[in-house]
């Protein structure tokens, strides 16, 4: 599951004030090419909406703003295939071993980063990345790297690529992807899908 995030390359975060609002959404995000769609357990009957979602084609699901080990049981009973928390929790990350789930935690410090890394996280969320530039990764990753960063906060379709190209392994991001209509959806994914790749070429 890793991996395939990885070549990917997207991970797009969904927040909305319903869950009858995700569905569509996350459609038009597969549309676009963007297969990993990140649930927020801030989104009312976040749980419900994972389940419901884990049959749309081509639609890998997974819960994020995961804060503790009873959320982690409770959305991969629902279907999630992948565990994302704004910090690391060693409770989640037990859960998530326990049933083979990967737990992608997030880490802001070079001590964050490699502690979680060092507990067995394969892709850590830079979280918040609007806090540094894309060069942060890239002087996280000279002394330290092994470690896997997603950048989350802050990135957009413009800077995605800068991201990619000081050594992030995929970028995570939400309000750039959003709009009204699932046509711009998934135009707006196809350009980052596209920006990913040019900057990994």
């Amino acid at each position: 599951m890793i991996e395939a995030l990885i070549k990917s390359g997207v991970v797009a975060v969904i927040r909305a004030r319903k869950a009858a609002d995700l569905r569509p959404v996350a459609t038009a995000l597969v549309a676009g090419g963007i297969a990993h769609i990140e649930i927020t357990l801030t989104t009312p009957g976040a749980t419900d909406a994972i389940r419901t979602l884990t049959d749309v084609a081509g639609c890998v699901v997974g819960a994020g703003t995961v804060l503790d080990a009873a959320a982690a049981r409770e959305v991969i009973a629902a279907g999630a295939r992948f565990v994302v928390s704004p910090a690391f929790d060693a409770g989640v990350l037990a859960c998530c071993q326990e049933r083979g789930v990967p737990y992608i935690p997030g880490a802001f410090t070079p001590g964050e980063i490699l502690a979680a890394h060092r507990a067995g996280a394969e892709l850590i969320k830079l979280f918040p990345a609007s806090a540094v530039s894309p060069s942060y990764i890239r002087d996280v990753l000279a002394p330290l790297p092994s470690v896997r960063l997603i950048p989350s906060g802050g990135v957009t379709l413009e800077n995605a690529g800068d991201w990619i190209r000081a050594g992030a392994a995929a970028v995570s991001l939400g309000s750039a992807l959003v709009s009204e209509h699932a046509a711009d959806v998934t135009s707006r994914a196809r350009t980052l899908v596209a920006s990913v790749a040019r900057a990994r070429a």
